[in-house]
């Protein structure tokens, strides 16, 4: 993290997840054409092109709605989450370019501005086998070309988190319209029942990988259900809590994290301020608790983040005894500095 704006924020892994995932496309790009010079020799070197760029940009679409619920599922790939942004950027120059030569090839060359003719060309709302599927491309262009401009961080921290959240939410409207435009568009005059099986594939890979990782979810918000005394609930053993680790429970609706370090217990919620990443799946480095996300770190005391940034995520009071782990569920305003629970002291209770 940084406590300042760059225009762009590449250390070493980035560079080399930059270069590898460049690499993969031109290499993609390049057996695409030179498969299609085989299979299809009739095909001009610019459809293969656009064809090339569309089925790429798809591709990528397809591996960025894969990463969330994969990281879920399996923390061991929260590198790829790291570096989701780029990947998003490069997806939308790929399909950018895949619309730049489309609108070149189709539009550009008639007595109508490019761009009107694309909106306004042949077509029917009321047929499928006419209908015009280039508008909807371009609108899942528009929300692509969105959420690149506004990757960085200064646009996270000047929309608030919240606005741009919903704005990148947009990137499932942008999926479901390059669906439509490859069904009412390609597959119209496909007939090489390949291209249908493969987008009917990635369509049931996306939505059920999403649907396990729901019910994964659906399980951490089940309510803590544990003996009540003095207004804390008994969260869970301490042993059950690894070092510098978190449990994670389910306390009046809100996911709290239980972290365990040096001999003392903290509790704070488990939502990061930055992009609601999952703290309690982090763990505490150099005495600061560390999203998995993106490396926001908190104080686990005070629930502040270290000097010189600002954000504040809500504490819980905690007691230990007799080897057990008490919380108080209702959360303290964000900031507010709660005393550790010893360890030690409350296995003598």
């Amino acid at each position: 993290m940084s406590h300042f704006y760059r225009a762009v924020q590449w250390n070493r892994q980035k560079r080399i997840y930059d270069a590898v995932a460049l690499a993969g496309i031109l290499l993609y790009l390049a057996a695409f054409i030179g498969v299609g010079v085989v299979v299809r020799p009739e095909a001009t070197i610019e459809t293969l092109l656009i064809r090339g760029f569309g089925t790429a940009a798809l591709l990528l679409l397809h591996v960025i709605l894969s990463i969330g619920p994969l990281c879920r599922l399996d923390p061991r790939l929260l590198p790829l989450l790291y570096n989701r942004r780029h990947l998003g950027v490069l997806t939308f120059l790929v399909a950018a370019t895949h619309g730049g030569l489309s609108l070149v090839q189709f539009h550009f060359f008639g007595d109508v501005h490019p761009l009107v003719s694309l909106l306004t060309g042949n077509g029917s709302l009321s047929s499928l086998a006419r209908f015009p599927f280039q508008p909807l491309g371009f609108a899942a262009l528009i929300i692509l070309f969105l959420m690149a401009a506004t990757s960085h961080d200064f646009w996270l921290a000047n929309l608030t988190a919240p606005v741009w959240k919903s704005l990148h939410m947009l990137v499932y409207v942008a999926y479901g319209l390059l669906i439509l435009h490859v069904v009412l568009g390609v597959l119209q005059a496909e007939t090489n029942p390949l291209l249908a099986g493969l987008l009917a594939c990635g369509f049931v890979w996306v939505v059920g990988l999403h649907g396990v990782a729901g019910m994964r979810e659906r399980r951490l918000d089940r309510p803590h259900v544990g003996e009540s005394r003095d207004g804390f609930v008994r969260a869970c053993a301490v042993d059950d809590i690894r070092e510098h680790r978190a449990r994670i429970v389910c306390l009046s609706g809100e996911r709290v994290a239980v972290f365990r370090y040096d001999g003392k217990i903290s509790a704070v919620s488990n939502v990061c301020q930055h992009q609601n990443g999952p703290l309690g799946e982090g763990q505490i480095v150099d005495g600061c608790i560390t999203c998995p996300w993106h490396g926001y770190q908190y104080v686990p005391e005070t629930g502040v983040s270290p000097p010189p940034f600002t954000e504040k995520i809500p504490t819980f009071r905690v007691r230990v005894g007799d080897g057990q782990v008490w919380v108080d569920p209702r959360p303290l305003p964000p900031g507010t500095r709660v005393e550790p629970a010893r360890i030690d002291a409350g296995r003598s209770v």
